[in-house]
């Protein structure tokens, strides 16, 4: 395939960035999306220019660093995918193809295609572990009966990734289905019960500082999360902050 490259470029956070069309050929349908991208890198390198920056790691579906937004939609036109995941036969020859940076005041760009995310752990560092001490008491796995439902449910929650598509995908830049999934995990298991109240005003009020949106209950961040995490996990957080704030 022959394609049409229009890409995101910004030198630094306090430059002002611009879309730069750049075409690359011979790309074959089998390649990642990650790795048509390096393919043009390679290309821009020997040609002298400077490569485009972008995030990713585990190049397997976990990491979440490989977040761009792509034809207008967080991770590319497929579904339940990360970056990483996309492949090039979603793309037909002759595409022009646009490529920017997640979009949101709190992801600010650091250079070309990657954004700051550390607003997540912040988030995370507010209440999204458990700190109760059990050394010298720790209890065998299958002590605490659990029911089959809640576990499935907080693994569920479990499986965000934390990269950012639901922010980036939302109209209000909104963390809720983030923070839903975080407080969940913990709200669902008994582990995570002597904290609770505490552990859900944290968070919630560390992702109100960070300058992130309300839910308006579109559903597009569930859309395009990859992992397919559910607005269920919303309400929950939603229902855990009243109970909270009440107690």
């Amino acid at each position: 395939m022959n394609l049409t490259l229009k890409i995101w470029r910004q030198k630094d956070s306090n430059a002002k960035g611009q879309m730069v069309d750049y075409k690359v050929t011979d790309i074959s349908e089998h390649m990642s999306f990650l790795e048509m991208m390096d393919v043009l890198n390679e290309q821009l390198v020997n040609s002298g220019d400077e490569p485009i920056a972008f995030d990713h790691d585990c190049r397997e579906g976990i990491c979440g660093t490989c977040s761009m937004y792509i034809n207008g939609e967080a991770h590319g036109p497929d579904r339940g995918i990360t970056t990483c995941q996309l492949h090039m036969r979603m793309f037909k020859d002759g595409d022009t193809i646009t490529i920017e940076p997640f979009r949101a005041s709190a992801f600010p760009v650091i250079k070309d295609l990657v954004v700051d995310r550390s607003a997540f752990d912040r988030i995370q560092h507010a209440g999204g572990y458990i700190s109760i001490n059990t050394s010298g008491n720790t209890q065998d796995a299958n002590a605490i009966p659990i029911s089959k439902i809640a576990a499935d449910e907080a693994m569920d929650a479990a499986a965000c990734i934390g990269c950012g598509a639901c922010v980036a995908t939302c109209k209000n830049s909104s963390a809720m289905l983030f923070v839903g999934a975080k407080v969940s995990q913990y709200a669902l298991l008994p582990q995570g019960q002597v904290e609770a109240a505490e552990r859900v005003k944290n968070m919630v009020a560390q992702m109100d500082l960070e300058g992130f949106g309300n839910c308006t209950n579109t559903g597009a961040c569930e859309v395009e999360c990859p992992k397919g995490i559910s607005l269920d996990n919303i309400a929950r957080m939603n229902r855990e902050l009243l109970k909270a704030n009440m107690s």
